[in-house]
């Protein structure tokens, strides 16, 4: 297994000690998989998110076989509007922890196409620099219509670097609006990025982005405009309350940045800032980690619950069973609560009838 650089006190998941199947259920190929994975097996790794992210058959059993081996990586979620500099933002902290000898992994999604399903997978262009570096792995991921920024194997693919031993990975959204905050849900450390030109202190003020960051970083600081984005900022920082999540102390305020990730200025603070972050009391951490299981396994059953319906409902050339009530909906006869309600409880039945 490669080893686990710069953890600095990280402490390991508790239930490494089953290897993720205590109760031996699991098959031999899927331990094996597993193996392959924290042995650092770049193949295995792309092929396990590339099975994960198709939900191909196996995908699942090796991932439980390997999941009790993660949760001891440094995970940063970099987020923010289109065209302020999030790849290559992320490009330069690559450059800044591989000099140090830190083994950094890359989860970038893109925006995919609503008609073909498709994706330019542009971010990783932007960190091609990278790409024969051992120490590097980067993974791009395609929304597939998901909302929030992210795609539906995200947290699948960081756990699956998180196994194969990178101690600090990041996440990369698509570009976002004000509302699309999904990871911070995923993520130890949230990194906003803005840019000069793109509203003014009102607009920064109702940004939800805002809200969830820990660091938040004015990219390309050296054009016109950024010093009063920094105006901005800092008194909406003042001034505005800091929410927190229930049952969770107040939160310290974001570290406000001023960066040019083409030339490298205020990477090395940058740098400074997540360290900072990672060295939170272990207490703290363990919190956004139950945070983040529940938001997996509730986004998990969410989907799993929208597929049966979709099955049930079926399509033109395919449908369903609840075809009919579809189309009393399509045909202004049934309102959409209604037809919600009877989906409700027709899949209640099923599941009374399994039992």
């Amino acid at each position: 297994m490669p080893p686990r650089d710069g953890l600095r006190g990280a402490q390991p998941s508790s239930v490494h000690a089953t290897n993720g199947d205590p109760e031996g259920r699991l098959s031999e190929e899927a331990g094996a998989r597993a193996e392959r994975v924290r042995g650092g097996d770049a193949r295995e790794v792309a092929r396990l998110m590339r099975d994960l992210d198709d939900a191909r058959p196996g995908a699942r059993e090796a991932f439980a076989a390997l999941y009790g081996h993660t949760g001891a990586a440094f995970v940063v979620g970099v987020t923010g509007a289109p065209g302020v500099g999030k790849s290559t933002l992320v490009d330069a902290l690559i450059a800044a922890y591989r000099a140090t000898g830190v083994r950094v992994g890359v989860v970038a999604v893109d925006p995919s196409s609503p008609f073909s399903g498709g994706a330019l997978l542009g971010d990783r262009v932007r960190m091609q620099r990278h790409a024969t570096d051992e120490g590097v792995f980067i993974r791009s991921l395609a929304t597939r219509g998901q909302l929030g920024g992210l795609s539906r194997s995200t947290a699948a693919a960081v756990a699956v670097l998180d196994a194969a031993g990178f101690p600090v990975i990041f996440v990369e959204t698509v570009g976002v609006g004000q509302a699309e905050i999904d990871v911070a849900r995923m993520a130890d450390t949230i990194v906003v990025v803005t840019a000069p030109g793109l509203g003014d202190g009102v607009q920064a003020l109702k940004s939800g982005l805002l809200e969830i960051a820990d660091v938040l970083v004015v990219n390309k600081g050296d054009r016109e405009g950024a010093e009063p984005a920094l105006r901005d900022l800092t008194t909406m920082l003042q001034i505005a309350e800091r929410p927190t999540w229930p049952g969770e102390a107040p939160r310290a305020a974001p570290v406000l940045l001023r960066a040019v990730a083409t030339t490298g200025e205020g990477i090395a603070e940058l740098v400074a800032a997540l360290e900072a972050a990672r060295r939170a009391p272990a207490g703290e951490r363990l919190r956004r980690r139950r945070r983040q299981a529940a938001a997996q396994v509730v986004a998990i059953v969410s989907e799993i619950t929208q597929d049966a319906v979709a099955e049930a409902i079926g399509g033109d050339e395919n449908p369903g069973p609840f075809a009919p009530t579809i189309d009393a909906v399509a045909a202004r006869r049934l309102d959409p609560w209604s037809a919600a309600e009877i989906l409700s409880a027709a899949a209640k039945r099923t599941e009374d009838e399994n039992e």
